[in-house]
């Protein structure tokens, strides 16, 4: 079971996608609704008495963490875990092929690339895996429709354009990694996919033949006024 937050003092982990930039999470819950690690814990062990019920997260000593990992994905351990509490902590290196299900609560506080690669620890075993999001976002509401979007497909490249279609591609000539303040003026990037393509293909070979843009004066001209050097710096970078 994945939580948001360790414990009610506050969210202590931030959704941040597989590729570390941090994501669009909902607005819509109130802070002192969201699921912690250590109440949902406590209420689980009250709940499942039968149950072995540890908890897992960032705070943790890694002397810890490793105890608690070992004794979940060994079976067979005398103290072995049945239920898991945790974090984010297990959105990567977590190999356990017994586990089978898992349930992420205010999934809407998660980006849908976090979402993707959290409900990858599940099934990697002979067994099918099931995740389960728990929301209380309302239908048609931008957080609903991006967990819609996860539970539509388990393709990660789909999923990553479906992501660039809700968030949008932010400013491409700076740091602004999401949202409608862009740098482009006529295009967006997913409708016009093709033609920017074709137009990097054609920049390609201008430069290749001509770096200084020498023989392009307009063109040279034109870039210079619309870039900056802190512009120019992202490019360089890309």
């Amino acid at each position: 079971m994945v939580c948001p937050r360790i414990g009610d003092e506050g969210i202590d982990e931030k959704s941040i996608g597989g590729d570390g930039i941090e994501e669009e999470v909902s607005e819509e819950s109130s802070e002192t609704t969201i699921a912690s690690v250590v109440a949902v814990a406590q209420n689980l062990a009250l709940d499942l008495p039968d149950l072995r019920v540890e908890m897992l997260h960032g705070r943790m000593s890694g002397d810890a963490k490793e105890d608690v990992m070992t004794r979940f994905a060994d079976t067979a351990h005398p103290d072995g875990i049945d239920v898991l509490v945790a974090t984010t902590v297990i959105e990567v290196g977590v190999d356990v092929p017994d586990a089978t299900t898992m349930i992420i609560l205010d999934a809407d506080r998660f980006g849908m690339s976090q979402l993707h690669q959290l409900r990858g620890r599940v099934g990697r075993g002979v067994l099918p895996g099931l995740c389960l999001l728990v929301t209380d976002a309302d239908a048609g509401s931008p957080s609903r429709e991006r967990l819609l979007a996860v539970a539509s497909t388990t393709d990660g490249f789909e999923l990553s354009q479906l992501d660039l279609e809700m968030r949008r591609e932010g400013d491409v000539l700076g740091s602004v990694q999401s949202g409608r303040r862009s740098s482009l003026r006529l295009l967006e990037v997913v409708r016009d996919e093709d033609i920017i393509d074709r137009a990097r293909t054609a920049a390609h070979a201008i430069v290749e033949s001509d770096s200084e843009l020498t023989s392009h004066p307009a063109l040279k001209l034109a870039i210079g006024s619309i870039i900056a050097d802190e512009q120019a710096e992202f490019l360089e970078k890309a």
